[in-house]
């Protein structure tokens, strides 16, 4: 069970991981052409900041709204058998699919990351015994390569190096030769081998999602339309020098992941083009600059309230009109069945308890009955969907066995297998629901009652409770005259009236002092 929780919380945080990624990158994709044509490519480029702030968004935590505290159970019924249960059998071993899946993920991951550390590998021996080139002009070393396919790049995030083609002097003029260091230069102060390996880790990340390679490819290309863009504002009268440049560089003749190459996957003629337009003006960038905090901080904003829990969104909204629900704040109700039993070899003996506990979602409710102890905490983990784990074991003592459950609300979850002691034996079925239903059950009268019933009928137990209550049972024969034991101490009224339908299969309808009894 603890791989499939583990591939649960992965699944569910990867999720809310791809959604955000897929929506920034579109909103990119909507407004970097309008963005350098009011602002700048310098601008544009800033909007690749979207993306890595809605993924870090739709991870952070978020603060509960409720009250932080161990809620003691609002339901109890216990129903005791006389005869030992049999053994249940430990769970199948079978893997479940949330597993796959996380493995999937994870093995195309480090393959995309292990290749692109082979092609880095590759272009990094096409440097051998290239040597160093002094250049006053930069901070980074500057190294010449021995082949002429090789350069102008910026190669690397850490120990960054600017890559000179062999003929470097013999193909460029002297003003073409400053543009191109200046270039270089502008990609290095920029820290765009940064940017190009947190790209390929994103890549990597969503290696099956196609929009994440037209990513990788738009974020170069506008890269180097923003190093552009910063070297014209020093060399502005120099353009048709540094358009030159362009023409002369060949494309790159291999691939190179972390660092900035002049390859084919940056239209050549797109960049020249740019070169004709004017640059933007100072108020313009600025302008730009607040436009694009203004717009992380509501891409940031949105994506974090949109990954809060959708059950306990899903919670409020059907419980928005009870009025006890706004005070509480959110809860699940989890109608369960617990069954434990003991074979030591000599003696068997076993408890089965019905109880209904309401718990604020990531809190622990613990309900002591008899010498059987339960805990829950219920965990929202995506649309309707909740995960629960659950504790069992004898009062005041370790729990003897955990599990833990995923399904959505009103739907029944089952789990059953053997203690750490090897000695109990436990099946669970629990059922939760958004709400706490059980309360308005419980409130319905302040009567409290106390019945031991041995081999009684279920109807005789609710003419019982009803009489006490000052209650009228519409039809009780709905309950059947099968035989129960149970037994309620100091328990609500509607709540004991409520376990007794459950024992025969119904559900309680309650209409002012009127009860009647309903099909599940």
């Amino acid at each position: 069970m603890s791989s499939e929780l583990a591939a649960i919380d992965w699944l569910g945080r990867g999720w809310l991981l791809l959604l955000a990624f897929t929506a920034a990158v579109l909103l990119v994709a909507a407004l970097r052409r309008p963005c350098r044509r009011l602002f700048g490519t310098e601008r544009a480029f800033q909007l690749w900041l979207l993306p890595p702030l809605a993924m870090l968004a739709s991870q952070l935590p978020h603060v509960a709204e409720a009250p932080v505290v161990v809620l003691s159970p609002v339901v109890i019924a216990i129903t005791s058998a006389a005869a030992a249960l049999p053994g249940y059998a430990v769970q199948s071993g079978a893997i479940d699919w949330r597993v796959l899946a996380v493995l999937a993920w994870v093995t195309g991951s480090v393959c995309s990351l292990l290749l692109a550390a082979l092609v880095q590998q590759r272009y990094r021996r096409c440097l051998r015994g290239a040597t160093a080139v002094n250049v006053s002009s930069s901070r980074w070393p500057v190294l010449r390569a021995v082949g002429t396919d090789v350069g102008p790049a910026l190669v690397g995030a850490w120990r960054t190096h600017i890559v000179l083609p062999a003929d470097f002097e013999q193909r460029y003029d002297a003003n073409e030769r400053a543009l191109i260091l200046a270039h270089e230069t502008a990609h290095a102060r920029r820290h765009d081998g940064w940017w190009c390996l947190f790209a390929q880790v994103a890549v990597a990340l969503f290696w099956f999602h196609p929009l994440a390679w037209w990513a990788l490819a738009a974020l170069r290309h506008d890269q180097e339309l923003a190093c552009d863009a910063a070297v014209l504002r020093e060399h502005g009268e120099q353009r048709r020098s540094y358009a030159n440049a362009m023409l002369k560089t060949q494309s790159a003749a291999f691939a190179l992941p972390v660092g900035c190459t002049w390859s084919p996957r940056h239209p050549l003629t797109e960049r020249i083009a740019m070169l004709k337009l004017p640059s933007p003006n100072r108020l313009r960038r600025n302008v730009g600059t607040i436009a694009g905090f203004a717009l992380a901080i509501a891409v940031a904003g949105s994506v974090y309230a949109a990954s809060a829990p959708q059950a306990e969104r899903m919670a409020w909204k059907v419980q928005a009109d009870h009025a006890t629900w706004k005070v509480r704040g959110p809860e699940y109700q989890l109608d369960m069945q617990v069954e434990l039993s003991t074979d030591d070899g000599h003696k068997g003996e076993a408890q089965s308890v019905a109880l209904a506990l309401c718990v604020v979602p990531g809190k622990t409710a613990v309900a002591n009955v008899g010498s059987l102890m339960v805990q829950a905490t219920p965990v929202a983990v995506g649309d309707r969907q909740v995960r629960i784990d659950l504790a069992v074991g004898n009062t005041g003592a370790s729990p003897l066995a955990r599990s833990q459950l995923l399904g959505t609300l009103g739907q029944k979850l089952h789990a059953e297998g053997t203690g750490v002691d090897g000695i109990h034996a436990y099946v669970i079925d629990v059922t939760p629901q958004a709400g706490c239903p059980a309360r308005a059950i419980a409130e319905a009268s302040p009567v409290k009652v106390t019945e031991h019933v041995t081999n009684g009928t279920a109807r005789a137990v609710a003419e019982s409770i009803a009489a006490k209550a000052g209650w009228t049972l519409v039809n009780p024969d709905a309950l059947g005259a099968a035989p129960v034991t149970l037994s309620f101490n100091e328990m609500p009224a509607g709540t004991a009236l409520q376990r007794v339908a459950d024992l025969a299969g119904m559900k309680l309808v309650l209409d002012g002092k009127r009860v009647r009894f309903a099909p599940k």
